[in-house]
This record gives structure tokens, sequence and C-alpha cells, in this order.
């Protein structure tokens, strides 16, 4: 048995269609026609919908940027923390040697300030016998005003000294005031200021 049914055309239009079912129809439902608030609803709906994903979308975009970023931040950090560790040493060590050499100029301006007297000059030269082999012969070289300086005090370290052999005294320009050198069949003993400040530059460099 066909089945036929007669489907009205729209109203736009002027003719009608015949559809031949070969079995008989079941579970047809007629839906209501589509109105305009029905319309502005579905539109509304799509409208929500995008938008969700929308925002679905730039949040995950943005949560994306910011790990992004937290990685290159960390990454930084690490760099900088890094590149303190391994320049931190190095500040130390230049402070250091700045510090010593601000200490060995310092002391040699306080030194070269001093004035001489003939107590200085004494000890100086027990400095350098007190360095020599006992009782070896020593010829002592000194700056010509400390010389005088020791004479006219009548100093009687130039008579010279229970520790050392005799001891001859010899004005040289070469010498800077305050200092001297001793010079016995053993070598030269250099005890001048400038020496010593000299010795102190190389032990701490």
């Amino acid at each position: 048995m066909k089945s036929t049914w007669m489907w009205p055309a729209p109203p736009n239009m002027r003719w009608c269609e015949v559809i031949v079912f070969h079995r008989p129809l079941r579970g047809i439902r007629v839906r209501a026609p589509v109105t305009e608030e029905d319309g502005e609803k579905s539109r509304r709906e799509a409208e929500h919908a995008a938008y969700e994903r929308g925002r679905h979308d730039g949040e995950r975009a943005l949560s994306e940027q910011l790990m992004a970023q937290r990685a290159e931040l960390l990454e930084l950090h690490q760099g900088v923390v890094e590149s303190l560790r391994q320049a931190v040493p190095k500040v130390i060590q230049e402070t250091e040697r700045a510090l010593m050499d601000l200490a060995i100029e310092t002391a040699s301006r306080l030194v070269a300030g001093l004035p001489i007297g003939a107590e200085t000059v004494e000890a100086a030269v027990r400095e350098a016998i007190g360095q020599l082999q006992h009782g070896a012969e020593v010829t002592l070289f000194l700056n010509p005003d400390d010389l005088a300086l020791l004479r006219k005090h009548q100093s009687p370290i130039l008579q010279g000294l229970p520790e050392s052999g005799s001891v001859k005294f010899i004005a040289s320009p070469e010498v800077s005031r305050g200092g001297c050198l001793a010079q016995t069949r053993f070598g030269t003993l250099d005890t001048r200021r400038e020496t010593k400040l000299q010795q102190l530059r190389e032990a701490v460099a």
C-alpha cells in the first residue's frame, strides 16, 4: 500500500508537490512554524556560544603567554644569579687588591712625611745589622744628611754595635733618608724605605 502525502506549498509558492512513500510514515511530527521571536532567540544563543568560544580561546592564549613570560623571567633570573655568583669573587678580589694598594700608598705617604731624627737613622742601622751574619764586617751607606745628623748628635752607633764586627759609615746620595745599604763580603742588604714598600707590593700582588 502506497502512502500519498500532499505537501502544501508555502504561501509564496503557487505549486504543490506530491510525495509518494512506499511505507507508512511513523513518528512524524509537524514542526511549528519559526516565529520572529524564535529566530531572535536562536541568534542570541549563537552569539552567546560564539562569545564563550572567544572568551575561552582568549583565556587559553593569555595563559600560554603568561607561562611563556614566566619561563623567560625564570631563565633571566637564573642568568643574573649565575652572573652574580661568578662576579662576586672577582669583585671581592679586585676590592681587596685596591684596598691593599691604597693602604700601601697611604703608608708610603705617611712614612715620607715623618720627620727624620737621629733615633730614626739609628733604628735603620740596627735593623740592617740585625739581619747580617753576627760579627761580619759591615760598610753602611747612609744619606749624607742622615750621617751628618748622627755625627751632630755624637751617636754611639757610629762606634759600632756589639753584634757586629767593624762598621764603616759612608755618605751616599743614592740612599734616601731614613734608610741604608749594608754591604758585607757576602753581599748587599737594602733597607731603604722605597725598597721595603716595593717588596710589600710584590708580596700582596
